[in-house]
């Protein structure tokens, strides 16, 4: 280790002393496993089902929120919650634990960031909220999302953009020694319509701030979307008839190169796979059983169950598509699309990121999953 480098480790450990935080290493492993954990699972699927000898290597629990410009926990499971994550950090030493604040819906982060002054005080609430003992080994920002494109409803300005940047390395000086990540997104629609993750954020200046980025490469067809379409396609496909710019990027592959792209190294990116499906409503059948037709309505899958329930439920039959390297569900007399993944999908998709030379994967989100870990498994060989 150079003298520079020693001197940078010793302030960062000496600032976590000063406002009272107990050191944590947090050097990131060979390989993530990362895993999202909604809390409104917690009676369904409690913290303390998760078995020792998960291949689980980071638990994101979700989700933290902003209040009046502070950290704030709403979940009313929170406290036993944080006990079973303890107690599983027990059973398997190893495992990191990250609290997630922010999430699709959540608003504060504009004014939270806007000020040095600002920024200062919502870091230290999350500092007092969550790292006083030993439950959690980092944050994890999920602000969706500057500038644009969130809902319509949450407060965003064009200084969001450098703010989230800042908001990150005030983060990481607070925590020291703890992790910083953040989830970012490549769906190329959004509330605001045509997309692009680079206006909303500092890509290569954030990925030389966190210590690495769970890229969320799903959400590329939703409710957004003018057909009904795949969730998370691998591969551009010709026929899909989203405009050509942004049917360019709107796909596994080349969301990986985009962020390239922007100054984010391989060894920053942790490649995210869903774990629910999507459905359409759509108008008619077209040639391809419901694939790229208008639709209606839309309606979500909750996970890899219902998935199940559906291909044993006679009128729903299974397609596969060797480009987008994804399957899908119809039904013609209801008229009813489903894109989802499955463990041959989520495969292909661990192994491109293993080709790529990507830290590993996560997903949203592990309460979606079956009882028999299909899904994890898959992700995780």
């Amino acid at each position: 280790m150079s003298l520079l480098r020693k001197t940078l480790a010793v302030a960062l450990a000496a600032l976590s002393v000063s406002i009272g935080l107990s050191p944590v290493a947090s050097s990131a492993p060979p390989r993530i496993v990362g895993a999202y954990y909604g809390n409104w699972y917690s009676e369904s699927y409690p913290i303390s089902a998760i078995p020792t000898d998960t291949p689980i290597t980071h638990l994101f629990y979700a989700f933290a929120l902003i209040e009046n410009g502070k950290c704030v926990m709403p979940a009313p499971t929170a406290a036993r919650d944080f006990a079973d994550i303890r107690a599983l950090k027990q059973r398997k030493p190893s495992l990191k634990a990250l609290i997630s604040l922010g999430g699709w819906g959540a608003g504060g982060f504009s004014d939270a960031a806007l000020t040095s002054a600002s920024r200062q005080t919502l870091v230290q609430s999350c500092v007092d909220l969550f790292f006083r003992d030993r439950t959690f080994d980092g944050l994890d920002i999920d602000w969706e999302f500057p500038v644009y494109g969130g809902p319509a409803d949450i407060k965003d300005r064009p200084e969001d953009k450098h703010n989230m940047t800042l908001l990150a390395q005030d983060f990481k000086r607070a925590l020291g020694s703890r992790l910083v990540t953040a989830a970012l997104p490549t769906g190329r629609l959004q509330t605001d319509g045509s997309y692009d993750p680079a206006r909303s954020f500092e890509l290569g200046a954030l990925a030389g701030v966190l210590d690495f980025i769970n890229v969320m490469t799903y959400d590329m067809g939703t409710g957004f979307s003018p057909v009904a379409t795949f969730n998370a396609p691998m591969r551009e496909v010709a026929a899909d008839p989203m405009p050509r710019a942004d049917r360019k990027w709107n796909n596994v592959v080349r969301a990986v190169e985009y962020y390239e792209r922007h100054g984010v190294s391989p060894r920053k990116m942790v490649l995210g796979v869903p774990f629910y499906g999507r459905g359409f409503v759509v108008r008619s059948e077209g040639s391809q059983h419901g694939l790229y037709q208008p639709y209606e309505s839309t309606f979500w899958v909750d996970g890899y169950t219902d998935v199940q329930k559906l291909r044993a439920t006679p009128g729903w039959k299974e397609y596969w598509h060797p480009v987008a390297q994804s399957p899908w569900l119809y039904n013609a007399a209801e008229r009813k699309f489903v894109s989802f993944e499955s463990p041959r999908s989520i495969g292909l998709r661990a192994s491109f990121a293993k080709s790529k030379g990507l830290l590993g994967t996560f997903m949203w989100e592990l309460g979606n999953d079956d009882a028999q870990h299909s899904l994890l498994n898959a992700m995780s060989r």
